[in-house]
């Protein structure tokens, strides 16, 4: 995660807390991220990893245990996300940007919905 995204998080929230469980072996998670000056940022009870899911990230968060066994994150696939646009079926994530965009903010139409004849 880069420094110009923590700060944008921690303007966003106000903190930079995350709980939640391990991506590896399940156990509760409380990771914080302290900004110490202008280049350095500490951060303690494990890790946090944003993965771009097409549309919008993503954040796995890894314990200290695991971390020190191996860094990188591992047991993730990402699943391709097939939509019609112009006529075809394509994958989300070759469409363009706006269009990715506009995908993100389409809703799901329910016709159980109350009001509508």
């Amino acid at each position: 995660m880069t420094k110009q995204k923590l700060n944008d998080l921690l303007q966003k929230h106000g903190s930079l807390e995350w709980n939640g469980k391990c991506h590896d072996c399940g156990d509760p998670v409380n990771i914080q991220a302290i900004i110490e000056g202008e280049n350095h940022i500490n951060i303690s009870g494990g890790a946090v990893y944003e993965v771009d899911q097409m549309v919008g990230w993503k954040l796995y968060l890894k314990c200290d245990v695991c971390f020190g066994k191996n860094k990188e994150l591992r047991n993730f696939q990402s699943c391709e996300v097939y939509s019609r646009v112009v006529g075809y079926l394509r994958p989300v994530s070759q469409w363009n940007e706006a269009k990715q965009v506009e995908y993100g903010d389409r809703k799901t139409f329910d016709k159980n919905m109350k009001g509508i004849n």
